[in-house]
């Protein structure tokens, strides 16, 4: 099983730019693909960001060209370099590995951290 433990968060002015970061336990880090999800009280989860192991990104229409995913596998972490931020990027961001091309992930979830862009 793997952990993550994300942070980087906080409340910044739009147009703003914040770094978020997930560190993971275990060694099979390295094994996943790993995603950016946020979430907004009363929607679903959305994936913003993924990574594949080698490094290959892929980005949902309201983040590309602001959004930066990365991973260093050799300190478990993935990163994702937030700018040009918009009031509607407002959410708890989380880490995970995306299961295949569904909606489903490998892990259980970490406890987020929570990015406020204010107007």
């Amino acid at each position: 099983q793997v952990q993550f433990v994300e942070s980087g968060g906080g409340l910044v002015q739009a147009g703003g730019s914040l770094r978020l970061s997930c560190a993971a336990s275990g060694s099979i880090f390295n094994l996943y693909a790993m995603g950016w999800y946020r979430q907004v009280p009363g929607k679903q989860r959305e994936l913003v960001a993924r990574v594949s192991r080698d490094g290959n990104t892929n980005y949902a229409d309201s983040v590309k060209g602001r959004f930066t995913v990365s991973r260093d596998n050799a300190k478990n972490t993935v990163y994702l370099q937030m700018n040009s931020l918009k009031p509607e990027d407002t959410a708890l961001y989380y880490c995970n590995a995306p299961l295949g091309s569904s909606s489903l992930v490998v892990f259980s979830w970490g406890q987020g951290t929570q990015v406020t862009v204010s107007s």
